[in-house]
């Protein structure tokens, strides 16, 4: 029994909730458990003919017998997390910390306007507003909010006790690594760090209590908003390449471009990764839609796969075939 620390290793938008969603139907985890920024971010995920965009419940929410939880270093919109709650029906097992912040209309009139959103880029969310304000700690508190009373929980005391009895807990990062406060493309970047040190700290857990460390990458880069973007394609290729996107919480196309193994080392080192996800696979390789099996994968796929073992050191062990929760190769043992 492990946990299992799942991190983007780009500007977000890797596939992260696709192969959180797989892990936790298929590892059996009795908790998920969110660290991150806030509701900032987004993660699609399609079950069948259903597709859900998540901002505040973990991913993992598919497995119906997983409790999701969300970790006292994000920062929550009440309203966001009700709604998903209901909306994805997940009541009686989803718990947020005591802990954590709370977003109020000031924050997301402040993200709305001035340097955050003209030059930054911002989400508009309040996610940045309100963790300035968790830093001057005058942030209002999960517990101090009724509307949350009975879904309060000590995270950090749930997952360690989890662990402790030998269960599996799957641990969700948000946002991508070069999105980190401390070590993006400052000031272009979210307002906590998003490598799998800061998402431990988010939910509680100390370094020794980690065993795996999951880096997502996608076949390909994409960055949503303002920020240094190396080897940007213009419009037009990417749409010709079919990597034209959109961003899952601000709907703004995703700036796009090759995969970049400088970056990915970084990501690979900053978190110490030891398994690598590839997702989008079929977006390069559209014969490999849908592939479940490593040998029904063609040559270039396959070499594309082997280029990214051989460069950055690490074993990819997770392929993500289509948008379906289940396209996805798992090579682990």
């Amino acid at each position: 029994m492990t946990s299992t620390v799942v991190v983007g290793g780009f500007f977000g938008d890797e596939g992260k909730g696709k192969i959180i969603s797989y892990l936790a139907l298929h590892d059996k985890p009795s908790i998920v458990v969110r660290g991150g920024a806030g509701p900032n971010a987004g993660h699609t995920i399609k079950d069948g003919d259903k597709v859900y965009k998540v901002r505040m419940l973990p991913s993992g929410f598919l497995n119906k017998n997983t409790r999701v939880m969300v970790g006292p270093g994000v920062v929550v919109n009440p309203d966001v997390l009700l709604k998903e709650i209901d909306d994805f029906n997940v009541n009686g097992r989803a718990y947020v910390d005591n802990n954590c912040g709370i977003i109020e209309q000031s924050h997301r009139d402040a993200d709305s306007k001035g340097q955050l959103k003209e030059k930054i880029g911002s989400t508009g969310s309040g996610t940045g507003p309100a963790n300035a304000e968790r830093a001057m700690r005058t942030l209002k508190l999960a517990k101090e909010i009724d509307v949350l009373e009975k879904l309060l929980i000590d995270v950090p005391l749930e997952v360690n006790s989890a662990l402790d009895r030998n269960e599996n807990v799957l641990i969700e990062g948000t946002q991508g690594t070069h999105l980190s406060l401390w070590h993006g493309t400052y000031p272009f970047v979210t307002t906590k760090d998003v490598t799998a040190s800061g998402i431990c700290a988010d939910i509680g857990i100390g370094p020794k209590r980690v065993d795996e460390v999951i880096v997502v990458f996608k076949s390909y880069l994409t960055r949503v908003g303002t920020g240094p973007m190396p080897g940007e394609l213009d419009a037009d290729e990417a749409s010709k390449k079919g990597w034209e996107e959109f961003g899952t919480v601000t709907g703004r196309l995703r700036r796009a471009a090759e995969f970049n193994f400088d970056l990915a080392k970084r990501a690979v080192m900053l978190s110490s990764a030891t398994q690598i996800s590839i997702t989008k696979l079929d977006v390069r390789f559209p014969n490999c839609a849908g592939v479940t099996s490593y040998n029904d994968l063609d040559d270039d796929a396959k070499s594309f796969i082997k280029n990214i073992e051989d460069k950055l050191g690490v074993t990819v062990t997770l392929i993500g075939t289509g948008p379906r929760v289940n396209d996805v190769i798992d090579l682990r043992t």
